[in-house]
């Protein structure tokens, strides 16, 4: 069985989000799969996709600490600049993390980790609702 549906998450704040439950309350069909596989993909060039712990909000802080300081503000160099001094940083964070993700759902659940969790990486200031295809390959 092969299926796809397209997700939104509202606007959120520059950061990383724990957003599995938003993800999940969206795809109710996960539930009735015994085996297979949800590919999450981003439909934006200043967001990201990732896994990592779910528990610690420090963590994501941490991440968008680091991330701050890997990939600045205000380069000389950064030439597209035309929506702001975040844009250029962002295109550059959602290329490093990806736009896509693969989780084995077993059993109507999401097969991952006790302390993993789907983070919403928004690396937009003035970010706006992040639109995600979801397709679910599965019996």
């Amino acid at each position: 069985m092969w299926m796809q549906k397209n997700i939104s998450i509202k606007s959120i704040s520059r950061g990383f989000h724990i957003i599995t439950n938003q993800v999940t309350d969206q795809i109710p069909e996960i539930k009735t799969i015994k085996i297979g596989v949800l590919h999450l993909f981003i439909k934006h060039t200043s967001a990201s996709l990732t896994i990592n712990e779910n528990a610690d909000k420090t963590v994501r802080n941490d991440f968008e600490e680091h991330f701050n300081e890997m990939v600045p503000e205000n380069q000389s160099y950064y030439q597209h600049t035309y929506e702001g001094p975040d844009d250029m940083p962002a295109h550059l964070k959602a290329s490093i993390l990806g736009s896509s993700i693969s989780i084995p759902i077993s059993n109507g659940h999401l097969n991952m980790g006790t302390w993993q969790g789907i983070y919403l990486c928004e690396h937009r200031n003035n970010a706006f609702q992040r639109k995600m295809v979801a397709t679910i390959q599965g019996e």
